[in-house]
């Protein structure tokens, strides 16, 4: 789609639904860190490189192609690595997350820009995921990851005095 063509577009989307949103495409090399902790003591993990085949990261290659590879650690430069973190971590606690997430990054190749595409509060935990990649490259196996979310969760309940479980 053309710049021109853009408010052709919203005006028929707006026909179906009265929240449109128009993001800018960005072409370049897709990256996801995992956050875990809260506030001063949210630590970013290791970041994850996807190389999807020809650069699509689509439901079909994340979900069932076996072309699809996730490198981790990631081989950025350091300080490619440590500037993707620290602007995860920022949004990460900026957002009021605790406990563990994943944010989702692209990086423009004309420029190297880091773009924060989401934070996924209830990231995957399977042994395929990639939390639990990032963290075992951290030095800490599913294992003791998953205690470790456990140890952090808490609830925001306020649990009435009136309670019961006939009146649940």
């Amino acid at each position: 789609m053309s710049v021109d063509q853009l408010p052709a577009a919203y005006t028929l989307a707006a026909k179906f639904d009265k929240a449109v949103m128009a993001e800018q495409f960005i072409s370049g090399m897709e990256l996801t860190c995992p956050v875990m902790g809260y506030g001063d003591t949210a630590q970013a993990l290791p970041v994850v490189r996807i190389v999807a085949p020809d650069a699509n990261y689509d439901y079909q290659n994340k979900y069932f192609s076996d072309e699809t590879r996730y490198i981790c650690p990631s081989e950025l430069p350091p300080e490619q690595e440590k500037q993707i973190q620290e602007l995860v971590l920022q949004s990460y606690k900026t957002l009021g997350c605790r406990g563990w997430a994943r944010a989702d990054v692209m990086v423009r190749e004309s420029d190297n820009q880091p773009f924060l595409l989401e934070i996924n509060t209830s990231p995957g935990m399977t042994n395929h995921s990639l939390v639990p990649m990032s963290a075992a490259i951290a030095g800490m196996p599913y294992e003791k990851l998953c205690v470790e979310i456990l140890r952090m969760a808490a609830l925001d309940l306020q649990v009435s005095k009136d309670w019961t479980p006939e009146t649940n």
